[in-house]
């Protein structure tokens, strides 16, 4: 019955889509890192690729260089992440025309967090846009913007219960949102009850799994439990004594990575958004598991054939 399995049709490669997001670098080393892992992942062809904005705005200035170089140097369409944090509504319009002039035309509007770190508590600027809905709704205010926004599949921290967390959601969708894109999750039967709520809510865009390579196990686990993603027992006992182990806890790190998008695809899932650290190898391996190939890669293959 395996020869039946979605997962391995060998045209999987061509009905599943991938993005990527990075974040700014802060050093010369780090920029270096980061257009190794943008220089590797660029073949697999992303739908797009985005670029993050630090807590309060904090990386405006490295979002968008990096950004421009994105578009002046590669084949890839960058989306800028945006947010409201402590910045006035003016503010976020100079800066989403800064972009728009830049030749932009993808978006991740998220609220943001605030500028001390996820967990501390959250003031709307008394001038600003409030939240993540009315971020989207200056976005499409000011042009024909694709816009991706967040969705959490076990809810906002923030949020008191699941019913307010959809309504979040279905604000951001009346307000102009093309996609949600989920914070990273390990349990992948959260992430289908997730979907379904927000369908029953009657939010029909695509709700894209973000998914997470653990690279480091230790820092995985502390930043969940700041925002509220479950670090499931099997998860932490697969890791468990790799500590000073790289070599293995990567190869562990891509095979849960794969496992956990290779049971998404049986469901049925299309699209996966990956967090990559800007590291390239665990979502490289990832993705050729799935069936999406370099096109470098096959191109040398049919010469050498």
């Amino acid at each position: 019955m395996n020869q039946f399995r979605f997962s391995r049709r060998p045209d999987i490669g061509d009905k599943v889509r991938v993005s990527f997001e990075f974040f700014p670098p802060k050093t010369d080393e780090m920029e270096a890192r980061l257009w190794d892992t943008v220089t590797r992942l660029e073949p697999l062809k992303p739908k797009f690729v985005s670029v993050t904005y630090g807590a309060g705005g904090s990386t405006r200035e490295r979002t968008a260089r990096t950004v421009k170089r994105i578009l002046n140097e590669t084949t890839l369409t960058p989306a800028a992440h945006m947010t409201c944090v402590d910045a006035a509504r003016d503010q976020v319009d100079a800066v989403i025309k800064e972009f728009a002039d830049m030749g932009v035309k993808r978006f991740v509007a998220l609220r943001g967090d605030p500028a001390a770190g996820v967990g501390t508590i959250y003031r709307p600027h008394p001038d600003g846009y409030a939240n993540g809905a009315e971020l989207v709704g200056a976005l499409k205010s000011a042009g024909d913007f694709d816009i991706s926004v967040s969705a959490y599949p076990e809810k906002h921290p923030e949020s008191p219960d699941f019913a307010t967390d959809i309504d979040m959601l279905k604000r951001k969708v009346d307000n102009g949102a093309t996609r949600a894109i989920t914070q990273f999750f390990f349990d992948n039967d959260l992430y289908e009850r997730y979907v379904e709520r927000a369908r029953r809510a009657g939010i029909y865009i695509p709700i894209v799994p973000g998914i997470l390579p653990v690279h480091n196990f230790t820092q995985v686990a502390n930043f969940s439990s700041r925002c509220g993603a479950l670090v499931p027992a099997w998860l932490a006992e697969r890791f468990e004594g790799l500590e000073n182990d790289p070599q293995t806890h990567a190869l562990v790190a891509s095979a849960v990575a794969a496992e956990q998008v290779l049971d998404l695809v049986e469901r049925g899932v299309g699209d996966f958004h990956f967090y990559t650290m800007n590291r390239a190898d665990l979502v490289f391996a990832v993705c050729h598991m799935i069936g999406i190939r370099s096109h470098e890669a096959e191109a040398a293959g049919s010469a050498a054939a």
